[in-house]
């Protein structure tokens, strides 16, 4: 069975791109003037967000005392610590592992570019988010809507004015495959409306899509502020493009005490959903508390990018092996 297993999963002209695409990206942020750094892959904290699940593993000191340990989903919590250290501009990108994710444009173990700009504003990122599809990979220009407008133009669904019932009735009646008994709340349902009727209309075009100001319930790590027609929505916004979800970026929240609270809101969810609770990082809470400096910061998988690059649409094809193989 390991007679051919052996051999990688992507074409060696796809992994000589994906070294030059990587050289592409550092050029990108040299040019910016942007900081690359490293942080710490092993972590004794880890997200609390329901929608995520953490590799665990142990550290055993030489005595045989075990440390709980995990692997990041993300280098955000260190490269904030940095930030608020005072390093300002700076990039990074990373190995990054998530439990329970496989597929066609999922692996449990992906390469993530991740960065912070203390230098701009919410739109400003979204722009610089705009130029990398452009310039790196070679996308059109991105079309930014409003997550209230993409509602309002896909489904015709407002989405400051509509209630969980009347979304899950919406659901049931143009989701066809939508078991009666399914159950979500608004949040829920917006989601999957999202992920099942609107991303397949966004990806019909050639363009990116830059969707952002979505609701203060979805706000993760965001900041709230006042949209243009003055409610009250997260400073977040997502990328898609081709099919593929890409960027998750946000306006930061600077406010430790908040940040506590979410957490510990994640963790409640966590436990009514049968997970296990984690361990907050209270590095990153004492570091926000001290000074996060105001920043906007987004998080992109490099692999999907390569894949929209190279016109492939699955992950394995410009991985040097695939999971299985591992």
């Amino acid at each position: 069975m390991y007679d051919r297993d052996w051999q990688p999963s992507a074409s060696l002209e796809n992994l000589k791109r994906r070294a030059q695409f990587l050289t592409e990206i550092r050029r990108f942020f040299y040019q910016r003037d942007v900081l690359e750094v490293d942080t710490p892959i092993l972590s004794h904290a880890a997200p609390t967000a329901p929608y995520l699940d953490s590799f665990s593993t142990e550290y055993i000191a030489a005595g045989g005392q075990k440390t709980p340990c995990y692997l990041h989903t993300s280098p955000e919590f260190a490269m904030k610590r940095l930030l608020a250290a005072g390093l300002g501009d700076i990039y990074q990108i990373a190995k990054v592992f998530r439990n329970g994710e496989q597929g066609r444009h999922h692996s449990p173990e992906f390469t993530m570019l991740e960065w912070y700009r203390p230098s701009l504003n919410y739109h400003q990122l979204m722009a610089e988010v705009d130029d990398l599809l452009q310039s790196v990979v070679g996308l059109p220009a991105a079309v930014k809507l409003s997550y209230q407008q993409v509602f309002s133009q896909y489904l015709a669904i407002d989405v400051s004015d509509v209630s969980e019932q009347q979304l899950k009735q919406f659901a049931i009646c143009k989701i066809t495959s939508l078991p009666d008994d399914w159950q979500a709340d608004k949040d829920g349902w917006l989601e999957l409306l999202m992920s099942e009727l609107i991303e397949p209309q966004l990806a019909l075009s050639g363009q990116p899509y830059i969707i952002y100001d979505f609701p203060a319930s979805q706000a993760q790590l965001a900041k709230l502020h006042r949209s243009d027609d003055g409610a009250v929505v997260a400073a977040r916004f997502e990328v898609y493009a081709r099919g593929l979800e890409l960027a998750n970026g946000y306006d930061e929240c600077l406010d430790a005490n908040e940040l506590s609270q979410r957490f510990a809101k994640d963790n409640l969810i966590r436990q009514r959903q049968g997970k296990a609770m984690m361990p907050m990082d209270q590095h990153l809470i004492a570091a926000v508390n001290a000074g996060l400096p105001a920043c906007t910061g987004v998080a992109i998988g490099v692999d999907r990018l390569l894949m929209l690059n190279l016109g492939v649409n699955d992950i394995n094809a410009v991985s040097s092996f695939r999971f299985e193989q591992s």
